[in-house]
């Protein structure tokens, strides 16, 4: 973050609609999870609509640098000139009223899954008036069953960052646990291809609700598993299918998970897919094969992770790359800290992470640790992060600072 950067002025949906429909260039810089993406591309689809030229980026702390002339708008950070700082209510709640304010109606689906990745059930937190449209349109059903991307319960539930199970980021355990309770998979010899977003392989509702209660059991009753761990579970149950014509992905917690994962992993692909009415085969398959890789390698990390309980702080020493810490360190909080923080480390990058159940200035606590032992700090009152340079500064050390700042 700039040290020159000022708070933005955040405006409500009809006034900040107001200064977009008569901008020359809007730019449009989100942060890097689910709910900052997914709030872009819905305005910047609407800027579309309304031929009004833009430029969407992700960035870890997000800071526009605009033009004489442009309109820039933060989505998921509270820097720059405009912002949708996306806390208290998910920024793609207020993109999604923003974009009606622009004229025409908004994709639903993809308010909803940034609403998901925001931390949010469909329906609450404002996510209402997506899901009364997504229903309405007859896109979006209710159904038992856990949320996934992909039509392959097997692929899916091994790579899924939204649950922990004790055969997370094992694609092959995880179809032995399914075969355990009588569910087909793609993997037993079915004619569905791979990721397909049509029907899961076994289209049975009974079926489906044998493998959310393998999935709620496994989670709460794994090795290591925090007290929270049941209630986290929750929000990837019970899942809203997608209809396959309108969305890329079988249900709005995989698309959710999907953009979460992209905005860190694959920023360029992932803009792409926020972009896209229409993504194409080769858009979805990217989107997936980096959604798989990261989400895979994610829980390995935690398997063979090192942690330590401390006043407050939760902390997993991992070997993960740096766009993989931030998410380890989420599912450790939401499944295995039984602190209200969660950090991860990766000590040969220099790279720290952190999650917090609530709002306790994260992103803060890091910025002031960067400017004490060195690095780059950044994020929100409940995430953030910060790389050192290894050969100046201890990540040990580092860590120890964040807790006295935390």
């Amino acid at each position: 973050m700039t040290e020159t950067a000022t708070a933005a002025e955040t405006r409500t949906p009809d006034a900040l609609a107001a200064i977009l429909a008569d901008a020359p260039f809007v730019r449009l810089v989100a942060s890097d999870d689910g709910d900052a993406l997914a709030a872009a591309g819905t305005l910047a689809r609407a800027l579309r609509r309304r031929a009004v030229p833009f430029h969407v980026r992700v960035s870890r702390d997000p800071v526009p640098d605009p033009g004489d002339d442009d309109v820039a708008v933060t989505v998921g950070g509270n820097m720059g000139t405009h912002a949708i700082p996306g806390t208290g209510r998910p920024a793609s709640v207020t993109a999604f009223a923003i974009a009606r304010e622009l004229g025409g109606e908004p994709d639903p689906v993809v308010a909803l899954a940034g609403g998901v990745a925001a931390g949010s059930v469909p329906g609450t937190d404002g996510t209402g008036d997506a899901l009364d449209a997504a229903e309405r349109a007859g896109i979006v059903e209710r159904r038992p069953g856990v949320s996934i991307p992909t039509a392959d319960p097997a692929d899916g539930l091994a790579a899924s960052t939204l649950i922990r199970t004790p055969y997370s980021g094992d694609p092959d355990a995880t179809g032995t646990a399914l075969t355990g309770i009588g569910f087909h998979t793609a993997a037993d010899g079915d004619d569905a291809a791979d990721g397909d977003t049509g029907d899961d392989v076994d289209a049975d509702g009974d079926a489906h609700r044998r493998l959310a209660s393998l999935v709620a059991v496994d989670v709460a009753a794994a090795e290591g598993a925090s007290t929270r761990a049941a209630s986290a579970v929750e929000r990837a149950l019970r899942p809203y299918a997608i209809d396959g014509a309108v969305a890329p992905f079988a249900t709005v917690g995989g698309y959710a998970d999907v953009l979460d994962v992209l905005a860190r992993e694959a920023p360029g692909t992932g803009v792409a897919l926020a972009l896209a009415t229409e993504p194409d085969d080769d858009l979805r398959t990217a989107a997936l094969d980096a959604w798989r890789r990261h989400g895979l390698a994610a829980h390995r990390a935690v398997d063979e992770a090192t942690t330590g309980r401390y006043d407050g702080c939760f902390v997993a020493r991992v070997d993960a790359s740096p766009a993989t810490v931030p998410t380890v360190a989420r599912i450790v909080r939401d499944f295995r800290s039984p602190e209200p923080v969660a950090v991860a480390i990766d000590e040969s990058s220099g790279t720290l992470a952190a999650a917090a159940i609530e709002p306790v200035g994260v992103g803060d606590a890091f910025r002031a640790v960067a400017r004490d032992v060195g690095g780059d700090g950044w994020g929100g009152p409940a995430r953030g992060g910060l790389e050192v340079d290894r050969d100046t500064t201890d990540p040990t050390g580092a860590l120890a600072a964040l807790r006295e700042a935390l």
